[in-house]
């Protein structure tokens, strides 16, 4: 009896989950690849905002009313957010360091950095 051979053409997957995707695989000449964002300009000009209604709000004419929350007491030394103020000199710290830095400070400057943040008072 004679063998039969069968001949089977073999199929290989295009993409094998071992291997590393290149990238001018992944995407063919003239595709994009990817999410593109745009400038403020770009959307200005796609919206057309001349033709808007003047009180209808976009990106030009953003109007909001003030804030109800409070605002944050920063501090004059160092910028972060500071917890506790010097009754002594009304200047804000935001730890045990900066408040060594505030007594030592002579009252020119504690005027200085007062003015800064528009609470210049005269110090007793």
């Amino acid at each position: 009896m004679e063998l039969e051979v069968v001949k089977a053409e073999l199929v290989l997957p295009t993409h094998l989950s071992f291997k590393q995707i290149q990238m001018y695989e992944k995407y063919p000449k003239g595709q994009s690849r990817g999410r593109h964002w745009k400038h403020l300009k770009q959307i200005l000009q796609a919206e057309n905002h001349q033709n808007h209604p003047p009180d209808e709000p976009n990106y030009v004419n953003i109007e909001s009313p003030p804030s109800m929350h409070p605002c944050k007491r920063i501090c004059d030394i160092t910028g972060y957010e500071a917890p506790y103020y010097d009754p002594r000199t009304n200047l804000r710290y935001a730890n045990a360091d900066v408040f060594k830095l505030v007594r030592s400070l002579p009252k020119e400057y504690v005027q200085s950095y007062l003015a800064l943040r528009n609470a210049a008072v005269v110090l007793k």
